[in-house]
């Protein structure tokens, strides 16, 4: 067995654990694969119990483990028992240890309580590996005194180890828990003798070489033996287990039969072969025991038989979907690679959109050993479902998370993606820009911020286009969109969002009149600077826009408007001289547009 050299640190969660009366031993785990197990562990006895002795318990005791060096530990269960309620806390190789479960069973006879506690240790022992396990802290001296009254003061641990090597068969290997105790009364008329049955089920074997049962129970006696006996029975057939420790009638006598030990005072770790008792097609078997003066609790029930199972995968491609819909197109592939059997025909498949069933369907064929199936399905996401979702395919899964196929791993039939549905975006509204009339309705705009200001998520692409065809081909996007030159307005802008499907959306872009701006001084020499009266953003702007010059005398000199030439200084039936001289003359400027009613008026100054 490989040993993990470093640092290791063994968390464990402050808890209080659960509690339990006498609990029915049942399946708690099943293992599928090239496994075994053993037993570790010892007894905090110092002899075997009586009404006087021992007259204390021993507060630790150890235990090796030695594995060979192809053995991989998969699972490691630490168990614990005595006399009492239960002791609660504890340390293994100096690790402070709780209970998973603490479990409490009170004799029929007695009236007395006992204890069994669990823990999960498997991270601590595929740390430390083979060597030393010392159990620690474990101190119940307190009620000695108590149930030596009736000879049942005792204490003991044990873990088990569920190991894998490549060199093994295919087995299965089950984990019974639970605690369950004989309580018989020897000292009544007729004597009470008690018996306990425990059911083994969810068993597959396909061949009995090398199947056997283990025990861990606790407060068994060498010295008593009246009417005990071990059975086990299969197929209809009852037979008393034994071994050369483990007599036919002292089946719990304080005996390790990993370690031939025959001083675990009080409780025992006992392995029995059942290779001639079971045979191939084995479901379910019972384990029987009796006893007419012991008390016996049992804890653990272990089965290793050789199986023969297959492996059910699947995996999912990536879905195809198209946008506005709710149906996901998916290939699949359903596997069986690493088996030992055929899967065979019909095994469900259920598909899950987050934890919601969708739908379940069935493989068409047998798949051999190593082989596969591939599928097609069209799901129907509810609309309960958001647009992003989780979608999870299990194999051997009845829509309940049940299979119905015994496999080799368990643990391995779900494969999942993420999935987006998508539809055409969400996106702001946008408003109507307006800039200034440079003239005939010509305008210059800058809408370069609408890229952000349309979006609902910035994941969303856009791009601006002058008709609705483009946004749609998404050909012959606008490029400067903080310059864009409209020679006409009104002019439609359409917007393009997208995130794989789109949306197109659009604004207007208006001009308005803007207030004409004045330049009052002409200098009419030919030079090309100020020869006429220029007022800015008049032409082609206000239309229909009249303009009147008066000299200081309020003379009228010269009219003009949209068709005329700007002013030159020329007078207009002038007496003498058509040139209007040096000086200060005025005007009056009719717009003639609704939102400006009042004329413009104001001096002009003329420099010959």
């Amino acid at each position: 067995m490989l040993k993990k050299v470093g640092y290791f640190l063994f968390l464990v969660q402050i808890l209080i654990p659960s509690v339990i009366n006498a609990q029915d031993i049942s399946l708690f785990t099943q293992i599928n694969g090239r496994y075994d197990f053993t037993f570790i562990g010892n007894t905090l006895n110092p002899s075997e119990n009586n009404n006087s002795t021992p007259s204390f318990l021993l507060t630790s005791s150890s235990a090796t483990l030695n594995l060979s060096s192809d053995d991989r530990i998969e699972r490691a269960y630490l168990y614990w028992a005595g006399s009492g309620s239960g002791d609660a806390n504890v340390k293994l190789n100096g690790f402070d240890i709780t209970p998973d479960q603490l479990s409490n069973v009170t004799g029929s006879f007695s009236n007395f309580t006992y204890f069994s506690a669990f823990k999960d240790i498997t991270l601590l022992v595929q740390s430390i590996g083979n060597g030393t396990y010392t159990l620690s802290d474990f101190d119940i001296n307190n009620l000695v005194a108590t149930y030596a009254t009736n000879a049942t003061q005792f204490a003991g641990w044990a873990i088990l180890i569920v190991y894998e090597n490549p060199n093994l068969t295919l087995n299965q290997i089950n984990i019974y828990q639970g605690l369950e105790a004989l309580s018989p009364n020897p000292f009544v008329i007729p004597a009470i003798i008690d018996n306990m049955e425990i059911q083994l089920d969810n068993l597959y074997l396909i061949s009995n070489t090398g199947a056997k049962i283990g025990f861990i129970a606790w407060e068994g006696d060498r010295l008593i033996q009246e009417s005990e006996r071990l059975s086990f029975s299969a197929n209809g057939t009852t037979t008393i287990l034994s071994n050369p420790l483990n007599p036919g009638n002292n089946a719990f006598n304080g005996t390790h039969t990993e370690t031939n030990a025959t001083n675990l005072f009080n409780m025992d770790l006992d392995v029995y072969s059942i290779e001639n008792y079971i045979v191939p097609g084995t479901t379910a078997a019972t384990v029987s025991l009796q006893s007419g003066q012991d008390y016996v609790m049992l804890n653990t029930v272990v089965t290793k038989l050789n199986s023969q199972l297959p492996d059910a995968t699947i995996l999912l491609d990536t879905p195809i979907s198209s946008c506005n819909s709710r149906e996901v197109t998916i290939n699949f592939t359903v596997s069986n690679l690493n088996s030992t059997e055929v899967l065979q025909t019909n095994t469900p498949i259920t598909f899950y959109a987050e934890n919601q069933v969708i739908t379940t369907i069935y493989t068409q064929n047998e798949i051999p050993i190593g082989g596969f199936e591939n599928g097609t399905i069209t799901l129907s996401i509810p609309s309960t479902i958001p647009l992003n979702f989780t979608l999870i395919a299990n194999v051997d899964d009845i829509d309940n998370g049940t299979g119905i196929i015994p496999e080799l791993i368990e643990n391995n039939n779900s494969f999942q993606i993420e999935i987006e549905l998508i539809v055409n975006p969400i996106f702001n509204n946008l408003n109507s820009l307006t800039t200034c009339n440079l003239g005939l309705t010509r305008g210059l705009f800058d809408f370069s911020n609408y890229s952000e200001a349309v979006k609902t998520d910035p994941n969303h692409v856009v791009s601006f286009h002058e008709s609705f065809e483009d946004a749609v081909q998404n050909t012959s996007p606008i490029t400067n969109i903080s310059n864009y030159d409209a020679v006409t307005t009104p002019k439609e802008i359409f917007v393009r969002i997208d995130n794989g499907c789109f949306s197109v959306t659009s604004f207007l872009l208006l001009t308005e009149n803007c207030p004409p701006t004045v330049y009052n001084a002409v200098s009419p020499n030919n030079d090309f600077s100020n020869d006429t009266f220029f007022i800015e953003g008049l032409r082609d702007i206000f239309t229909n826009f009249e303009l009147l010059i008066y000299n200081r005398w309020g003379k009228l000199l010269w009219t003009g408007n949209n068709n005329k030439p700007d002013w030159d200084g020329y007078v207009e039936d002038g007496v003498g001289s058509t040139l209007a001289p040096s000086g200060t003359y005025y005007y009056i400027l009719y717009l003639n547009d609704t939102n400006y009613p009042e004329p413009l008026t104001g001096y002009l100054y003329i420099n010959r």
